[in-house]
């Protein structure tokens, strides 16, 4: 990431408190480079309280994780009709039907998770699973790392 961006993020932290925690925890669960678990551990050891951490870090991720979503959506509407043909297109949508919820399971990791929830979107997983599945683990995820750094 670049050093200005960082320096950027982890001044939202400490100046607009659990607002700048959600900020950044939207950020991060886009496709930019950037650690909300970072973020998260930074507010806990600053001062904030960990439910307050977890809330803030949960309601900006989870918001992003529904915009990744939305924009999988928005995504697949512009090139459906192209890609549609193709043989590849076909077996990964296969694949994607019978194996998509599992594939949610990995939603909370860096680096992959981001990416998956992107492509519920665009393969139109049933929303409810895709809250109910992603929004658990990244809270889950976000407890465990508060309580631990607290």
């Amino acid at each position: 990431m670049e050093h200005g961006l960082w320096e950027l993020l982890t001044k939202l932290v400490p100046l607009y408190g659990g607002i700048g925690l959600a900020i950044v925890s939207f950020a991060a669960a886009t496709i930019l480079p950037f650690s909300s678990e970072a973020a998260l551990v930074f507010a806990v050891v600053s001062g904030m309280s960990v439910v307050e951490a977890v809330v803030w870090a949960s309601v900006g991720n989870c918001c992003a994780c529904m915009f990744n979503y939305a924009f999988g959506v928005w995504f697949r509407s512009k090139v459906e009709s192209r890609i549609s043909g193709s043989s590849l297109y076909s077996r990964i949508a296969e694949k994607m039907k019978t194996w998509g919820h599992a594939i949610l399971l990995f939603s909370f990791l860096p680096v992959v998770g981001d990416p998956i929830t992107i492509l519920s979107g665009f393969f139109g997983q049933r929303i409810w699973i895709f809250i109910a599945t992603v929004f658990t683990l990244r809270i889950v995820r976000y407890i465990v790392l508060a309580v631990g750094f607290s």
